[in-house]
């Protein structure tokens, strides 16, 4: 039995938290997943065009690093400084690499952006805000956090629709906990074509985002690119920047598997996705304080099916949560 946890939010992870900072001129921000300990983490980027910090280190075939905290950011690539903001904060509390004695720890705090600078807000590059976003969200880290124009969801535009920070959980009958939260600011469509339905509606529970199901006909007859994908595709404009989170104890091999696994929730909720266009980056994080039960490998593969359907939902979440921006008009807001 799969059902969404208490407050169907990544934080249903015990020792997951999350803290959200926005710069309202800019019309934009960051979001932090923020583990209680350092916890064994990996990546999987499927986009063509990612922006990304400390990613090679986690390849399993690395040393295996445990990431201290998660960074997800708007700003492009001047977002990225976020991470520095995060380590900063971290390290001051005593939390990262230990090196020796007397010398500051290091933080290892991978990061992945998306792009949000058009989009109608003031941003000037000498006055780069985002290493001070990082260190606002990482201090103000809690288990209930904002979804919809939240964090680096504040700036995000997913398709023609308002795009935002969306969230998602699943327990299973062992009590395997896991969680998604994603940054949805993608070239695709989260809408079946000429209707007012998610793609992943299938998914959904308990209408956590409108309850909308297909009216005939069924299956769609367009089925080439979406008239509701951005009209105007360049390389680095888009992307959509996820973390996933379990307590299952899984190796980083295991956790990989995941993390590709996962990646077809993305495919499930956005039409197209993985494009040249976007620079889709998922991290996969475990506390490792629940053992596997059964057959390991089958139950590997369950995880990661579910994995998948989290990721979905909560990009679904993100879009139907989002409020409308300037000229940028929300889902809700459209199909009232």
């Amino acid at each position: 039995m799969v059902r969404p946890g208490k407050r169907n939010l990544i934080t249903d992870v015990p020792g997951i938290k999350v803290g959200q900072a926005e710069d309202e001129r800019a019309r934009s921000g960051v979001t932090v997943v923020l583990p209680d300990a350092a916890a064994r983490t990996v990546v999987d980027i499927r986009g063509g065009a990612p922006g990304t910090r400390e990613t090679d280190a986690l390849d399993p075939s690395a040393l295996g690093a445990k990431a201290d905290a998660i960074v997800l950011s708007g700003g492009s690539a001047f977002g990225l400084d976020a991470a520095s903001g995060v380590m900063a904060w971290l390290s001051a509390q005593g939390r990262g690499f230990e090196i020796r004695p007397n010398v500051p720890r290091v933080p290892i705090v991978p990061a992945a952006i998306l792009f949000d600078l058009a989009n109608g807000g003031t941003f000037s590059a000498d006055k780069n805000p985002y290493a001070d976003l990082g260190r606002r969200a990482v201090a103000s880290a809690v288990v209930d956090f904002a979804l919809g124009n939240a964090g680096a969801g504040l700036g995000a535009v997913a398709g023609a629709y308002k795009g935002g920070i969306g969230s998602a959980s699943a327990i299973i009958d062992d009590d395997i906990t896991i969680g998604a939260l994603a940054a949805v600011n993608s070239v695709g469509s989260p809408l079946i074509p000429g209707t007012d339905v998610f793609w992943a509606f299938a998914l959904e529970q308990d209408d956590e985002f409108g309850g909308r199901k297909p009216r005939a006909p069924w299956p769609p007859t367009d089925m080439d690119l979406p008239s509701d994908a951005k009209p105007v595709l360049k390389a680095r404009a888009n992307t959509t920047i996820a973390a996933i989170a379990t307590d299952a104890e899984l190796s980083s091999v295991e956790l990989k598997r995941i993390a590709i696994m996962a990646a077809d929730g993305l495919a499930r909720a956005i039409r197209p996705s993985h494009t040249p266009f976007d620079g889709d980056t998922i991290f996969v994080m475990t506390t490792g304080v629940r053992a596997l039960s059964g057959e390991r490998p089958r139950t590997l593969t369950r995880l990661g099916s579910i994995a998948a359907d989290c990721l979905a939902r909560a990009i679904a979440r993100g879009v139907y949560a989002a409020e409308s921006i300037g000229a940028i008009k929300s889902y809700r807001d459209i199909f009232r």
